[in-house]
């Protein structure tokens, strides 16, 4: 499955942003998405992460209750809201496709199969 990442931009601490993530290729329902992140200097880390139905989400304590994913299977697309951006969510924002389990979380970078180009997300302060 193909994956693009849109949506990454520069904004103020406090501010918004909406990534969105389409796929391509193969049944998009089929996989368990997620998202993650890697700042400059540091390790690529999870984000949040939807089941395949998008029944069960996950998300990092860092975001708790400021992101929201969500995802639509007719559109072939996942979705992260990002609110009450801080300076420290600056990085790379990935998707990335995981495996088929129905009710599955994915959560750890190895066992992504198929990753997007990242779209750079800046907070300013």
């Amino acid at each position: 499955v193909q994956l693009q990442a849109s949506g990454g931009g520069l904004v103020q601490a406090g501010g918004s942003l909406r990534l969105s993530c389409a796929a391509s290729g193969r049944t998009f329902s089929n996989y368990g998405m997620s998202w993650f992140r890697q700042a400059p200097g540091k390790e690529r880390d999870i984000v949040a992460a939807i089941s395949r139905s998008g029944g069960s989400t996950y998300y990092a304590d860092s975001v708790k209750g400021r992101f929201t994913i969500s995802r639509d299977n007719a559109k072939n697309t996942v979705y992260l809201q990002m609110n009450s951006l801080k300076p420290e969510d600056t990085a790379v924002y990935y998707c990335a496709a995981g495996g088929a389990y129905n009710g599955a979380i994915y959560i750890t970078a190895g066992d992504m199969r198929y990753w997007g180009k990242g779209t750079l997300v800046t907070v300013s302060s």
